[in-house]
């Protein structure tokens, strides 16, 4: 044969040789942290991160070449070294995903922790039952911590939920007023010094929801869309992912910090576990209420307050929530969750439907509000607190606020009586409370406050009901705020987890309310469009009227502002403020009466005007949008968070502060004149 002919034998031979190998090969087909050097075999952009010391969870998924092979072993290396902790080794069975077959293991090893600066590589090798292996590789970042200037001992994160830059804009509008284009009162969040813009998308999405939209500000990290705190995997288990260690844990085990969660929304939803809970599912309850005492030694927490009872209750208990179907048990003799227990100090769990949660936290020494009455006479002295003031999410703002005013008026009937609930705290109330329970504990404290339905009521197409939650949510910030001036030694953000239903302010009504209710008489585009709707010079200057109380005397004013969507479903439109809100699907008696009779949908309202308004999306429900939101800090520290950044960078900035100070962003030039 000739020579050149040869070699090409030879290279096709080795070609076919190294194809059948790739076939006949175990595979690994996901392995976290996630990175690009794993997905795409491109070392950028580097996808986790991590501080200095943080804890996170190593994991591999790996298949086997046919069903009658297994994978047998498996260890991980980080920058080449091997890590000298357990690696749990587990076959799938039953407990996969349906798309992975039943042979397949998935190898983790819990709580790695890396401390020097630098991009790492890490890597995960794997042999089958018939001797072959797979190796792959991704890699991880720690983020250096510069010497700084002032430590900060205390964080507050004020986080309003859908807030986007329209709706602190109509808040500004409804609050302040303005007068030949400059804005009569500014409200709390203007004031402060610094705004950045932040990019907000999830791992698997450029639309977030509110799990990984909290999560990216308190671990550093990207979760994929309905996760809190983990990283995604193949199993059906909400609470066996890999885990990546929280802002609160990491400065509790190395500061000894509190942590405070306060929220308008039941205490389970997203934004509030998304600071203290590990799961895959931001649906699973009862697990996630109780990991919040059961794992409060991991996480400091000293008070959580909002909605939520429903979830403390006894399943045998009318309004509870609690099932076995959505908790939690890890088992120590199943390496893979038991590793969790071990090497994190996790609670084990139980399947526990009857447990009185109330009854736990109270013997865990936290002092119990129902009411805002019990929550103003409390004795924070203990430095713990539960606060549970509804069965599930709370009234909004403007429904809290009418029951007030028709209390002083001696009536009744009002949406918080319908709801049962007429004696529940505003936020800054509970904000105010949170912050002198926690100022007991010396060693500082983390703190997020969330003002709730700004998206859920965004949601709704409601628009009078999530402008009046965001004066709610300014009056909590300036609370904050105003502990800050006073103390020194707190940083205060001000963010959003995303913007919700593409909020626009179009303009404002060329009519009195009184016309206007006339027009939604003659209905359709002729009566409640083409007359009504103001642009440009025809929308004026807005002008409510506000009450002692801070919140306008009424939402229906001559001329009044006028709100779009974008990112809208079907509605009915009249201009009007709607007198009750729409069902609230999480709430236990919706479907009993009096709530049972409120309209169901943005369809079921508004509809004798008859100005139907097509929505970009299906169903009836607005939803969330890739839109960058405004971010404002304010005390030491403020000035880091400047530009266009990233929701993960909010995190190390976060860190850096408390850790080893406050330091101004790269390229800052002071404006202070040189000594």
């Amino acid at each position: 044969m000739h020579s050149s002919n040869f070699r090409s034998a030879a290279v096709a031979l080795a070609a076919a040789a190294s194809c059948l190998g790739a076939i006949a090969a175990p595979e690994v087909t996901r392995l976290t942290s996630p990175s690009e050097l794993f997905s795409s075999h491109k070392p950028a952009p580097i996808i986790a991160r991590f501080l200095p010391g943080q804890r996170f969870d190593l994991q591999a998924t790996l298949r086997p070449d046919d069903a009658s092979k297994s994978i047998t072993r498996a260890e991980f290396a980080i920058d080449g070294r091997l890590v000298k902790a357990v690696v749990a080794l587990r076959p799938c069975g039953s407990g996969c995903l349906k798309s992975i077959s039943a042979n397949t293991a998935i190898a983790t090893v819990r709580a790695v922790s890396v401390d020097r600066p630098g991009i790492h590589e890490f890597s995960v090798s794997a042999t089958q039952s018939d001797g072959q292996t797979v190796v792959a590789r991704g890699n991880f970042e720690v983020i250096p911590l510069l010497v700084g200037g002032q430590k900060v001992k205390n964080i507050i994160i004020m986080l309003g939920d859908g807030l986007g830059a329209a709706q602190r804009t109509a808040a500004r509008i409804v609050r302040g007023g303005y007068v030949q284009g400059k804005t009569i009162e500014p409200l709390a969040m203007d004031t402060f010094p610094v705004t950045a813009m932040v990019k907000t998308s999830s791992l698997n999405s450029i639309v977030t929801d509110s799990s990984p939209g909290m999560t990216a500000y308190v671990s550093g990290n990207k979760n994929n869309n309905n996760e809190e705190g983990v990283f995604p995997d193949d199993t059906i288990d909400p609470f066996d992912n890999p885990r990546i260690e929280y802002l609160s844990e990491y400065l509790h085990r190395t500061q000894g910090k509190a942590l405070g969660v306060v929220t308008t929304a039941d205490v389970f939803d997203a934004t509030p576990a998304g600071n203290a809970v590990h799961t895959s599912s931001r649906a699973a309850g009862t697990g996630i209420v109780d990991q919040y005492l059961d794992d409060r030694g991991l996480t400091g927490l000293s008070v959580l307050m909002g909605g939520g009872r429903k979830w403390f209750l006894p399943a045998s208990t009318p309004g509870s929530a609690r099932t076995d179907r959505n908790d939690y048990a890890f088992s120590a003799n199943d390496a893979h969750t038991g590793e969790i227990v071990k090497r994190w100090g996790a609670a084990p769990g139980a399947l526990d439907a009857q447990r009185d949660l109330l009854a736990d936290f109270q013997g865990a020494g936290f002092k119990y509000a129902a009411t805002k009455s019990e929550m103003d006479t409390l004795d924070a002295s203990g430095g713990k607190l539960l606060g549970l003031f509804a069965l599930s999410n709370m009234n909004v703002a403007l429904d809290k606020i009418d029951g007030r005013r028709g209390r002083k008026l001696g009536t009744t009937g009002s949406v918080v009586d319908d709801y049962g609930f007429p004696d529940q705290p505003m936020l800054d109330e509970m904000a105010a409370k949170a912050i002198d329970v926690l100022s007991r504990n010396k060693r500082g404290f983390v703190l997020m406050v969330e003002g709730a339905s700004i998206d859920k009521q965004a949601h709704n197409m409601d628009t009078e009901r999530w402008m009046l939650d965001t004066l709610e949510f300014d009056r909590a910030i300036k609370v904050a705020q105003d502990f800050a001036a006073k103390k020194g030694d707190t940083l205060v953000i001000v963010t959003a987890d995303h913007e919700c239903s593409g909020v626009a302010l179009i303009g404002g009504s060329l009519l009195t309310d009184v016309l206007l209710a006339q027009a939604g008489a003659k209905g359709g585009k002729d009566g409640l469009r083409d007359p009504v709707v103001g642009t440009y010079e025809q929308a004026g200057f807005p002008r409510y009227r506000i009450a002692a109380d801070g919140y306008p005397e009424t939402t229906d004013i001559d001329f009044r502002l006028l709100i779009g969507y974008g990112a809208n479903a079907d509605r009915y439109e009249d201009w009007r403020t709607n007198t009750r809100p729409l069902q609230d699907g999480q709430q236990p008696f919706v479907k009993k009466e009096p709530l049972s009779t409120y309209p169901a949908g943005p369809l079921d309202r508004d509809k004798t005007g008859n100005l139907l308004i097509t929505g970009q999306v299906k169903g009836d429900s607005a939803v969330h949008t890739a839109t960058d939101i405004p971010l404002s800090a304010y005390g030491p520290g403020a000035w880091a968070f400047s530009g266009v950044i990233d929701n993960t960078d909010v995190f190390f900035k976060l860190a850096q502060a408390a850790i080893r100070g406050a330091v101004p962003p790269a390229g800052f030039v002071s404006s202070a004149p040189r000594k």
